[in-house]
């Protein structure tokens, strides 16, 4: 076998805490993060040149070592000490530049591939050491499921699953860049923190309004005037369909919203998707 295609699950962040900044530039956070049925297909063919291709099809996402499934199978040849070379292609589905780490997670895909054609000794723990040097998402895009991800995202604890729900992903028309938002960031300032204890004991119950009551992230403090008007009416739309809760993932822009009513949610689906064309309908993994 030389071909594997995989699926790349988006993830939605549940909570996201900002603990403090470090010496090294970086934040220290603290977050639950849980992945979803939206899926990029990533297909690794191995090459025989030794050269690493990505093609994205319909994108003008880089090619080559440049996108971070490039990057990664040149870390993965560099880690068993091989250069076959690899043939990328990915079918994007999850949008880019939207908090869902498409990007960590078309990462992780070609990283479980290549372990799959080339060596399936390698762990787990060993594939997230790995992933570590790519991306601080890309840990979590190898484990998946629901997990607490605490440093820089790489120190994952596996938590209860998302209980069964259906969710609707909503991404506006503008990006955010997640350097200039960690930039307006003023640790001491953040007031509307996540409860993590509670968190977790609302993922164990299995109660989808306990957990949306829970769900919190501090990056919706920090955004713009303008910013907040769209999040907020994104917001508000899903919560009026019958949403339990609705929260921005990650550094955004894209918002989501959970819902116990397939009903409620098919309804907000269609009139987010009125207003906003990426808008997706999707359940947990």
């Amino acid at each position: 076998m030389n071909e594997l295609t995989l699926l790349a699950p988006a993830k939605l962040n549940l909570t996201l805490d900002i603990l403090r900044r470090r010496e090294d530039g970086y934040h220290d956070l603290k977050m639950v993060m849980t992945s979803v049925e939206l899926c990029d297909r990533v297909t690794v063919r191995l090459r025989e040149d030794g050269a690493i291709r990505v093609r994205v099809p319909g994108t003008d996402l880089p090619e080559g070592e440049d996108n971070l499934a490039g990057k990664a199978a040149r870390a993965f040849f560099n880690r068993i000490q091989q250069t076959p070379g690899a043939e990328i292609s990915i079918e994007k589905h999850i949008p880019s530049q939207a908090g869902m780490a498409g990007g960590s997670s078309d990462a992780a895909a070609v990283l479980r591939a290549l372990r799959t054609l080339l060596r399936p000794d390698l762990t787990d723990g060993q594939m997230e050491a790995l992933g570590e040097q790519i991306g601080s998402d890309v840990p979590y895009c190898i484990r998946g499921d629901t997990a607490l991800a605490e440093g820089r995202g790489e120190r994952l604890t596996d938590w209860p699953a998302l209980p069964p729900c259906v969710i609707v992903v909503c991404k506006p028309e503008f990006g955010l860049s997640t350097p200039e938002l960690f930039g307006r960031v003023r640790v001491g300032d953040l007031r509307h923190r996540p409860n993590h204890d509670a968190m977790y004991a609302a993922l164990q119950s299995g109660d989808v309004g306990a957990v949306a009551k829970e769900m919190a992230n501090v990056f919706e403090e920090v955004l713009s005037p303008k910013e907040t008007e769209v999040i907020q009416d994104i917001k508000e739309r899903l919560r009026r369909c019958g949403a339990e809760n609705a929260l921005m993932t990650g550094s955004g822009p894209t918002v989501f919203g959970l819902f116990q009513s397939p009903g409620s949610a098919q309804r907000a689906f269609e009139e987010l998707r009125d207003l906003h064309s990426q808008t997706f309908l999707t359940r947990p993994l």
